[in-house]
């Protein structure tokens, strides 16, 4: 337990949490890897918009994009093979990535605000953080179906193993990882081994200063995924002061 201090307190003790932009703009990120140096605006890309209709491990897995921002090759090239976005934005699936270029390359973090209010709409699970909406209860209770695969279904079995694991700080519990909820979204490999080891214990440098900077858990809870700030998801140990 945390000896009577309230969240805010251990947050502001002990970390340096990013401040979140608003709740639209959450998940928001900008692929910038090679449109700068082609004088091209840089492409505006909104998870939660695609969420709605697709799991992570469509793009993260079966479209090979890599879980970091502006890691992966993208090209117009690919794309225009059906790789990459082109695996969607065909003219079929979603709308051809030619033709109104600025509708992707309009270089503005905030351009599909617009469609937020859909989550108004339905009776979507809520939360106080992050984009406001709590996406694995959701899936959970049905409000949501995104579709699990494009074209190739996953082949990953079935693991719904709960983690216990100690924190670095004697006055913060311990944090619980469900592998379940995280696999309704993900396949294995999405983390596994590039991210974290495949046997407990073994990955180095696991610790929340490193996690803040963008690694482990980080790769998502920093800007996709429900942020840190929410810390009882992880510590449900932690009581309010």
């Amino acid at each position: 337990m945390l000896l009577g201090l309230g969240i805010s307190a251990v947050e502001a003790a002990f970390f340096n949490l990013p401040q979140l932009p608003p709740a639209e703009e959450y998940g928001n990120i900008l692929i910038n890897r090679a449109s700068a140096a082609n004088n091209v605006k840089s492409v505006s890309f909104s998870h939660w918009q695609h969420r709605l209709k697709y799991t992570c491990r469509v793009c993260h897995s079966e479209l090979g994009f890599n879980m970091k921002t502006n890691t992966t090759e993208i090209t117009e090239l690919a794309n225009r093979k059906g790789k990459y976005c082109g695996a969607c934005h065909n003219g079929k699936i979603a709308f051809r990535h030619n033709g109104n270029c600025d509708k992707c390359h309009n270089g503005n973090i905030a351009y599909a605000q617009g469609k937020f209010d859909v989550f108004s709409k339905f009776p979507f699970a809520r939360t106080s953080y992050g984009d406001g909406i709590n996406w694995v209860e959701s899936l959970s209770q049905g409000t949501l179906s995104p579709a699990k695969y494009v074209k190739t279904k996953s082949q990953d079995i079935s693991f719904d193993k709960m983690l216990v694991l100690d924190s670095e700080m004697s006055i913060i519990p311990p944090s619980i990882f469900p592998h379940k909820a995280h696999t309704a979204w993900l396949d294995c490999d999405s983390c596994h081994p590039e991210i974290f080891n495949i046997k407990k214990k073994t990955t180095k440098f696991f610790s929340m200063s490193y996690i803040l900077r963008g690694e482990f858990c980080g790769v998502c809870h920093l800007n996709v995924a429900f942020p840190m700030d929410d810390c009882r998801r992880c510590h449900p140990g932690i009581r309010e002061g």
